[in-house]
């Protein structure tokens, strides 16, 4: 039997697709893309935490309880790589302001 945790997956990790594709937004108004790979990282999380959803998605929508949990757990795996490279992007960001 599946944690259920499907459901807080895919909420959360829908809300970070936006908060990603905000960031890119941002640069492209501000003209920052240039020769900066603060949007090409954020471009690659944004694609794996669609991956999460997708996956989480069909997890709960799954009725035999041993692909549910195979799902789930793909689904975790994919959403804990977010979270890396989201941190990632947060210390590019960081040391990237810091040298300025």
């Amino acid at each position: 039997m599946a944690n259920k945790t499907s459901q807080h997956i895919l909420g959360t990790a829908a809300n970070l697709l936006g908060f990603c594709l905000f960031i890119i937004t941002s640069l492209h108004f501000a003209n920052k893309t240039e020769n900066n790979l603060i949007d090409e990282f954020t471009s690659v999380v944004a694609l794996i935490l669609t991956i999460s959803s997708i996956f989480s998605f069909v997890s709960i929508r799954t009725d035999n309880p041993q692909k549910e949990y195979a799902l789930e757990r793909i689904a975790d795996y994919f959403f804990l790589l977010s979270l890396i490279g989201i941190f990632s992007i947060i210390l590019f960001i960081i040391i990237n302001f810091w040298n300025k």
